[in-house]
C-alpha cells in the first residue's frame, strides 16, 4: 500500500550500505584539502601584503643598532669583563668535558678548568706588565741617542724649510690642560684595569659553578629551539678555534722574532718577543704595536740599518706565518673577511673600551651567530661578510629542524 504522503519510507542508518561509493569518498576528501589550500592561499596573501616601507625599516634598524651600541658603551665596565671571562671559559670547556669522560666528578673538572683559566689570565697580565716595565726602565739609558735623533730630525725638517723656532712656536701652542687630561686618563685606565680584573675573576667563579650543568641545559633547550642552540654551539666552536689558533701561531711568530732579535743584538730580545706574542691577539694592528719598541731600540743601539732589518724581518715573518702557513694548516679561524675584521676592531674598541681590541672578532662572531646563523633566511649575508663563501650556500650549523607542533 502506498504511503499516505506519497513518500517512500526512509531506511534507518544501520540499513544503509556500509560502503560509500569511491566518487563520494573522493569528494569528501577533496573538500578539506581545498579548504586548507584556500586558507594557505589567504595566509600567503596576507603575509605578502606590503608592510612598512623599506626605507623606514632601514632607518628604524640603524637607529635601534646605534641605541643598542650606545647602551653597551655606557655599560662597558660591566659587559666587557663578563664577555672576556665567558670567552676564556668557553675556550677551556673542552678540558672540563675531557675530564668528565675520564670519570672525574663534574664539579671537580669544572674547578680545574676554572683554575687553568685563572692561571693563564695571571700569566698574561704578568707578562704584559713585565714587558712595559722593562721598556720604561731601559729607555732612559738611551737618552743621548734620543737627543741625537732629535737633532737629526730638526736638521731634516730644516731642509724642507721648517726651522727649530717654528717647532718651538708650535709646541707653545699645546694646551697644558690637555696634557694633564691625557695623563689623567692613563692613570684612570691603569686603575680601571685592576678593577676589571676583579670583575673578570668574580664573574668566572660563578661561570665555573654553572659549568657542570651546562651540557644538560643545552640538551633540554635544543628540543624546542634546535636551530638557535646550534648557532650558539657554532659560535662556541669558532671562539675556541680563534683563541687556540691565535695562541699557537702567535707563539711560533714570537719564537722566530726572538731568534731575529738575538741575531741582530737588540737589547731585551726576550721582552720584545713576549710583547710581540701578547699584541698578536689584537687583530690587524697588534703586529704594528709589537714592532715599534724593538725597532726603536735597534735604532738607538745600532742605527737605521738595524732598525730597518727588524722591520723587514718582523713583516716577512708575520706575513709568511699568519697569511700563508696559518690558513693552509688551520683554515680561517675567524670566518670574517679582512675588511669586516678591521671595522670590528674600530667599532668594538669604541663600544667595549681598550679590551674591546681583544674581543673585537669574538663580538662580531656572536652578533653573526645570533642574527645570521640562527636564521636560515638571513644566511645569504654570509656571502658578503664571511671569509667562507660556502657558508651562504649551506646551513651554517648542522642542527635538527625545530619541531613543528600540529594544530587542531
Amino acid at each position: 500500500m502506498p504511503d499516505p504522503e506519497g513518500l517512500e519510507p526512509v531506511q534507518p542508518a544501520s540499513a544503509q550500505s556500509p560502503v560509500e561509493p569511491a566518487a563520494t569518498r573522493s569528494s569528501s576528501v577533496e573538500i578539506p584539502v581545498a579548504r586548507a589550500a584556500s586558507n594557505a592561499g589567504e595566509a600567503s596573501t596576507v603575509g605578502s601584503r606590503p608592510g612598512l616601507p623599506r626605507f623606514l625599516m632601514v632607518v628604524i634598524g640603524v637607529a635601534a643598532t646605534g641605541l643598542a651600541l650606545t647602551f653597551m658603551r655606557d655599560l662597558q665596565t660591566l659587559i666587557t669583563p663578563m664577555f672576556f671571562g665567558l670567552n676564556l671559559m668557553i675556550t677551556a670547556y673542552p678540558l672540563h668535558r675531557k675530564l668528565v669522560q675520564w670519570r672525574v666528578p663534574s664539579w671537580l673538572s669544572a674547578t680545574v678548568a676554572g683554575l687553568v683559566v685563572f692561571l693563564v689570565l695571571l700569566l698574561f697580565v704578568a707578562g704584559f706588565s713585565w714587558s712595559v716595565a722593562a721598556m720604561v726602565t731601559k729607555l732612559p739609558d738611551y737618552q743621548d741617542q734620543f737627543v741625537q735623533l732629535y737633532q737629526d730630525g730638526i736638521n731634516l725638517l730644516a731642509r724642507f724649510g721648517y726651522s727649530e723656532d717654528w717647532l718651538v712656536q708650535q709646541a707653545k701652542g699645546i694646551n697644558p690642560q690637555s696634557v694633564f687630561n691625557v695623563l689623567g686618563s692613563v692613570v684612570n685606565s691603569t686603575s680601571g684595569v685592576l678593577s676589571m680584573l676583579v670583575v673578570i675573576m668574580t664573574a668566572m667563579i660563578f661561570m665555573v659553578m654553572d659549568t657542570p650543568d651546562m651540557a644538560r641545559r643545552m640538551a633540554v633547550a635544543r628540543q624546542s629551539h634546535g636551530r638557535f642552540i646550534g648557532a650558539l654551539e657554532h659560535f662556541c666552536e669558532g671562539i675556541r678555534k680563534y683563541w687556540v689558533v691565535t695562541t699557537v701561531f702567535g707563539l711560533i711568530v714570537a719564537v722566530l722574532d726572538l731568534a731575529v732579535l738575538l741575531g741582530l743584538g737588540v737589547p731585551l730580545a726576550l721582552v720584545w718577543a713576549l710583547f710581540s706574542f701578547l699584541t698578536n691577539y689584537i687583530p690587524n694592528i697588534g703586529f704594528v704595536i709589537g714592532l715599534v719598541p724593538p725597532a726603536l731600540l735597534a735604532l738607538f743601539q745600532s742605527g737605521p740599518k738595524s732598525a730597518i732589518a727588524v722591520v723587514v724581518a718582523y713583516s716577512v715573518l708575520n706575513f709568511v706565518v699568519q697569511s700563508i702557513i696559518q690558513p693552509k694548516i688551520a683554515g680561517n679561524a675567524v670566518g670574517l673577511g679582512p675588511t669586516l675584521s678591521f671595522i670590528s676592531l674600530l667599532l668594538w674598541t669604541w663600544v667595549l673600551g681598550p679590551l674591546g681590541a681583544l674581543l673585537a672578532l669574538p663580538s662580531s662572531l656572536l652578533v653573526k651567530a645570533l642574527l645570521i646563523d640562527a636564521d636560515p633566511s638571513a644566511r645569504w649575508a654570509n656571502a658578503l661578510i664571511s671569509s667562507r663563501i660556502e657558508d651562504a650556500e649551506s646551513p651554517a650549523t648542522a642542527v635538527d629542524p625545530e619541531p613543528v607542533t600540529a594544530r587542531a
